[in-house]
């Protein structure tokens, strides 16, 4: 899916990194990616969006143009057709992320679950807000919820050769806070050095009582993530990400155990199973319906499966294994510029293998 990426590099070395999977991918950009070809393009930013396949489009309209639907708030066919195929779509998130203990929420993107997490969380509670230097800045954000209930923030830096962390500092950090209401947020893989950060330290954090908010948006489109081996109380997935279409998608996976420490400040359409303008009480929905306000995206949210099946179809370890040789390819090319006194051209910062 990145197949681009190797012309802009071809000749620079001699030295021998193999291309992973290089057959299956030229057939699969050959079916589902001609129009780069056609069109000329090159495609380098695959953290902002990924490309969408032409048989997700075709497999969408033939549902489109094949049914009738309407909003799952109301009770007919339509409406029928509608919730029975969100809710397969919800299943196959859960099934994917293997996420059978975890709520799956539908919010626009990546950062409209972050925002349910920062207005939620009870942070008026004694509140700690820890977050990487690196997070996205819909995580930063969150730090403004933290100190407007009266809680603190506090921030660990980057690195500067390596764009790592200091695990020593983190590790401190996390095991010196005394607050009552703690949340670590930080970024599987990092938006801004591509890092991917280690996923033990979701249990490590919570050993000392933290809760742990994971944003998976760049990790999740080339990396397994199992929830069964890390929990985190939290996670935020954008899926535009992850296989290009459709746009303005995103879930909240909420663990259920912490289901109960997101205290919600209103109520919308859908949230409630009962509110009364005769009296000030509601009664807000025990599941993901929550935290879904007003009307769902119906006619998107089945795409989202379609988008998965497709992923599932390629394998995540041969996409993992196949970004990972195209990483090697371009690394060890850059690094053996040279000016024609025999001074690299290039610096390269980070960890080349991440």
């Amino acid at each position: 899916m990145l197949e681009l990426l190797i012309k802009t590099i071809q000749g620079l070395s001699s030295q021998n990194v193999e291309l992973l999977h290089d057959a299956y991918f030229n057939r699969l950009r050959a079916k589902n990616y001609e129009r780069l070809d056609r069109d000329g393009h090159v495609y380098l930013d695959y953290t902002g969006g990924s490309l969408y396949a032409s048989s997700q489009l075709n497999e969408h309209m033939e549902l489109l143009a094949s049914n009738t639907f309407g909003n799952p708030h109301s009770s007919n066919p339509t409406s029928e057709l509608s919730t029975n195929l969100v809710e397969e779509a919800r299943d196959a998130i859960i099934s994917f992320f293997k996420a059978h203990d975890y709520y799956c929420v539908f919010t626009p993107n990546a950062s409209g679950a972050l925002k349910i997490v920062g207005e939620c969380y009870p942070f008026e509670n004694d509140g700690h807000f820890l977050l990487l230097a690196d997070n996205h800045n819909s995580v930063n954000g969150i730090r403004e919820y933290c100190k407007n209930a009266g809680g603190v923030n506090e921030y660990v830096p980057m690195n500067r050769i390596d764009l790592g962390v200091s695990r020593d500092k983190l590790f401190n950090s996390l095991k010196n806070s005394s607050r009552t209401s703690k949340l670590f947020a930080y970024p599987a893989q990092s938006n801004v050095s591509g890092i991917k950060h280690d996923l033990q330290w979701i249990s490590t954090a919570q050993s000392y009582g933290w809760d742990v908010l994971l944003y998976a948006a760049a990790f999740a489109p080339t990396s397994p993530l199992d929830l069964t081996k890390h929990s985190p109380n939290f996670v935020a997935v954008s899926f535009y990400k992850m296989f290009g279409y459709p746009t303005g998608l995103g879930c909240l996976l909420i663990k259920k155990s912490s289901f109960g420490k997101l205290q919600k400040k209103w109520f919308a359409g859908g949230t409630v199973n009962l509110a009364s303008a005769m009296t000030p009480h509601h009664f807000l929905m025990d599941n993901h319906e929550r935290f879904e306000d007003g009307t769902l995206n119906y006619l998107d949210i089945p795409a989202l499966k379609i988008g998965l099946d497709y992923l599932k179809s390629i394998g995540m370890k041969r996409l993992n294994e196949r970004v990972g040789s195209l990483m090697d390819y371009v690394f060890y090319r850059l690094k053996d510029l040279t000016h024609s006194n025999g001074a690299p051209q290039l610096e390269i910062f980070g960890h080349p293998k991440d």
